[in-house]
């Protein structure tokens, strides 16, 4: 049956490698399952009810991107647009979160048309190759950054932004200790270093740094708080379509983005073409319809916007190749509604040494790039830059996309630009003119 409905042998690939790639996916993304309540409860949501959303939208929305898109990359809120949401939209704006759900609901079936229509592949095609492998590298820069800050190497600082954090809290020192645990099983070729990294480090912690062990089973509260509660008679009446803007921009974006970056780490897409009518074109247009359809769900069950999971590139590189590592994630979520003492245990500093190593590696697209075309490099450069350092994928590729068509244009060469790049560059230089930021 897993090799009727996931091909592993055509993708070199056995079921203990997709599990085992799965568990590795779902323990670096598993704090969503914490923060996301928390976040979304500042904005007055119940917070029971949005954990039982968040583990049911990431369960289901992870299995149709098995079944559907036989892709190894799972879905959950996304961080950022959940902040938008609560602090921006609800405490920000004064909407009520049921108008913020109707705005979400709203971006959602927009997205979901434009995928229907083809429109979303057909932005994708027009995406420059030399953007497309930004993209990835980009990604691999912004999960380091995200690695760095949850082991607590990286910290804000009023003077410059960011600094070195203090490296005698344990939570660093195991981070590093896992981070090389993990390097080293990895040049030596043995499977499962990232998940052996991660639990690793989770062990150690309840040894050397405080961490408890906070049971194994509890029943979980009710959805019905939020369950249908969105109103989207209220998005549509209050103007709220500035806000359906940004969150429809950023979901278009970053969903976009990262499912490109980890195809093409997983060897699923090619970052440098995308011929149109090709299988692996075609298998991305139906990751890119499961995807949008997740958005649609996640705002009917109480949640703000579902994307693809940045995370998925640590199952992708502890082998991961099919839809049976998403499908891995979806019941192991679906498992924590009743097993969410025992998901919580693992701190976010046991995951940061998988992430920061498959970082690294993703920045190794750098060399397909051509440095010696400056209207190539240099958006390019922009836009994996851009990734870490506004804390935003779609503001990298935002400032990617009106770097490449200025220098284009200004240089000459105007041609070589395709009208889908036009257009995305220009909706974006009014949006940055009108709104002052790409959401």
């Amino acid at each position: 049956m897993l090799e009727r409905l996931f091909s592993l042998k055509a993708h070199g690939t056995t079921p203990r490698i997709e599990v085992m790639a799965g568990l590795t996916t779902f323990l670096t993304m598993a704090y969503i399952m914490f923060i996301n309540p928390s976040i979304l409860g500042d904005a007055g949501m119940p917070k029971g009810a949005v954990f039982v959303a968040t583990c049911l939208v990431a369960a289901i929305g992870s299995l149709v991107m098995a079944l559907h898109a036989n892709y190894p990359i799972a879905l959950a809120p996304g961080m950022g647009l959940n902040a938008y949401f609560a602090y921006v939209v609800v405490l920000g704006m004064g909407y009520r979160w049921q108008e913020a759900l109707g705005a979400v609901f709203i971006s959602g079936v927009l997205f979901l048309l434009i995928t229907l229509l083809r429109w979303r592949s057909l932005i994708v095609e027009g995406i420059p190759a030399s953007l497309r492998i930004a993209i990835t590298v980009g990604i691999g820069l912004f999960l380091a950054m995200i690695a760095l800050r949850n082991a607590g190497i990286v910290v804000s600082s009023p003077a410059t932004s960011v600094t070195l954090g203090d490296m005698h809290r344990p939570g660093a020192i195991l981070a590093v200790v896992g981070f090389l645990v993990v390097a080293v099983l990895s040049a030596r070729r043995v499977r499962g270093a990232l998940l052996i990294g991660i639990l690793a480090v989770t062990v150690l912690s309840f040894l050397v740094a405080g961490n408890r062990y906070a049971g194994l089973v509890s029943l979980p509260p009710s959805i019905a708080p939020t369950l249908f509660a969105l109103d989207i008679r209220g998005a549509l009446s209050k103007g709220l379509l500035n806000v359906v803007l940004v969150f429809f921009l950023v979901e278009l974006f970053d969903a976009t983005g990262t499912l490109m970056g980890v195809a093409a780490r997983a060897g699923l897409l090619d970052s440098r073409r995308i011929e149109n009518g090709s299988a692996q074109a075609e298998r991305f247009n139906r990751a890119l319809l499961a995807d949008s359809s997740a958005i649609f769900l996640g705002s009917l069950l109480g949640t703000s916007s579902t994307t693809a999971y940045l995370e998925s590139a640590a199952g992708v590189q502890a082998g991961g190749r099919t839809g049976l590592t998403a499908a891995t994630v979806a019941v192991l979520f679906l498992a924590c509604l009743l097993l969410s003492p025992l998901a919580g245990s693992v701190p976010p500093y046991a995951t940061a040494p998988a992430l920061f190593y498959v970082a690294c590696l993703m920045l190794r697209e750098l060399a397909a790039l051509d440095w010696d075309d400056v209207t190539e490099i240099i958006p390019a450069v922009v836009t994996a830059l851009l990734m870490p350092f506004t804390y935003s994928i779609s503001n990298g590729i935002s400032f990617g996309f009106i770097t490449y068509a200025a220098l284009k244009l200004l240089t000459g060469r105007a041609a070589e630009v395709k009208p889908v790049a036009w257009v995305i560059a220009a909706l974006f230089l009014f949006k940055f003119v009108h709104a002052g930021a790409a959401g």
